[in-house]
């Protein structure tokens, strides 16, 4: 594939925002570059139809100059969809919280990035956003808003517990990958079950051994019977046994969901597996890469387990040289999970952070890159609602 031509189009990281529960309930834009933000908001949003895809998530934009915003642009920017992320240094200045008010009456909602202090109140916020990396907000700044706050820089599951011990609901950072120990991650049957699982998957296993192993796992086996019957699949009558279950999918199908179902267990507490979305956006935006690139249906399929297994060292409490060792799994795959290296490698570190020289070199342009994020993320919302 040629390199792309320099493009205006806006280079954007989308960032999951999660609730106390592990569901997705946002997404963060990030821009590069940032200084027209709202120009770049809208090339976004008008691409791919994206706000239709990422529904019903809502949509957090950043505003660093919202006296910019003028009326034409609030035609392609639906209140009920657009929470609109504005400085806290920009909310001290008059005008701006004339601006902000007025968008806030007119049902926008207003995040103050930072502690802005009574000058929140008086630019019609209603949340905080807060950078919790390294200390947390007063919390007279918390409670003079109705919320819901979002914390940012949450990455370890203690410090999420923390953000929301003072106050918070909504959560992003790098948490979800970071899971505290629990006696589940130190269950060696389950951990050896699945791994034989996988390792059925890699060798495209005869369905019957894979039946076999399902009804020895009852919650992956409940999973994959709730996922034929629910509206994803609209059959006609329902299925009740994994014979039928296999037959309905198809091998291909069966191996991309019995891959995805490994991250649907619940936790403890009831609440979901925060690293489900996040492997199915790494699976579906590492194939997508791959098709726009140019490869063929096996190597897209590769493309695809690379970046669901991405977050198996996570899920299962161990190293990734242990995993891949258990498994029988490609070359390309192997060094894409342990080195980021290949050509899948490389693909994996453009999922996992958009850089602007590696899309270059890999002939990536901007916008085909959101619109594989938009794909991507649309699929992880799908397959969320669905297990």
């Amino acid at each position: 594939m040629s390199a792309p031509e320099p493009s205006p189009f806006p280079l954007v990281g989308l960032q999951a925002v999660s609730n106390a529960q592990n569901e997705w309930v946002a997404l963060a834009f990030e821009l590069t570059p940032a200084d027209d933000a709202i120009q770049a908001s809208l090339s976004l949003l008008a691409s791919a139809d994206a706000l239709a895809a990422l529904a019903p998530l809502d949509c957090i934009l950043p505003l660093p100059h919202p006296l910019l915003l003028e009326a034409s642009h609030l035609e392609s920017l639906p209140p009920h969809r657009v929470i609109l992320r504005v400085p806290a240094s920009a909310c001290i200045e008059l005008p701006v919280q004339k601006k902000c008010k007025a968008l806030a009456d007119m049902g926008y909602r207003i995040m103050v990035d930072g502690v802005a202090a009574a000058a929140a109140t008086q630019a019609g916020a209603r949340a905080l956003l807060f950078n919790c990396a390294e200390a947390l907000p007063p919390l007279l700044a918390l409670v003079s808003l109705p919320g819901p706050h979002l914390a940012s820089g949450v990455d370890t599951e203690q410090r999420q517990a923390e953000c929301r011990a003072a106050g918070f609901s909504w959560f992003m950072g790098g948490h979800a990958q970071h899971p505290q120990p629990d006696a589940s991650s130190n269950d060696g049957t389950s951990r050896k079950r699945l791994l034989a699982l996988l390792g059925l998957l890699a060798r495209d296993a005869d369905s019957r051994e894979l039946e076999i192993l399902l009804k020895q796992d009852p919650a992956l086996a409940y999973h994959l019977l709730k996922l034929v019957n629910s509206a994803a699949f609209a059959l006609s009558s329902p299925i009740h046994s994994f014979g039928q279950a296999i037959n309905v999918l198809g091998r291909r199908q069966l191996q991309r969901w019995l891959q995805l179902l490994l991250y649907a267990r619940q936790q403890d507490d009831g609440s979901a597996n925060a690293l489900l979305p996040l492997a199915a956006v790494r699976a579906a935006q590492m194939e997508l890469l791959c098709k726009l690139g140019g490869g063929d249906r096996d190597q897209q399929d590769m493309a695809f387990v690379a970046g669901v297994f991405s977050l198996l060292d996570v899920l299962l409490g161990m190293p990734m040289t242990d995993v891949v060792s258990a498994l029988s799994l490609d070359l390309d795959v192997v060094m894409a999970l342990l080195d980021r290296a290949g050509p899948l490698g490389r693909m994996l570190q453009l999922v996992e952070r958009a850089d602007p020289a590696a899309l270059a070199e890999a002939g990536v342009s901007h916008e085909a890159y959101w619109q594989t994020q938009v794909q991507a993320h649309h699929w992880a919302i799908q397959v969320s609602r669905n297990l």
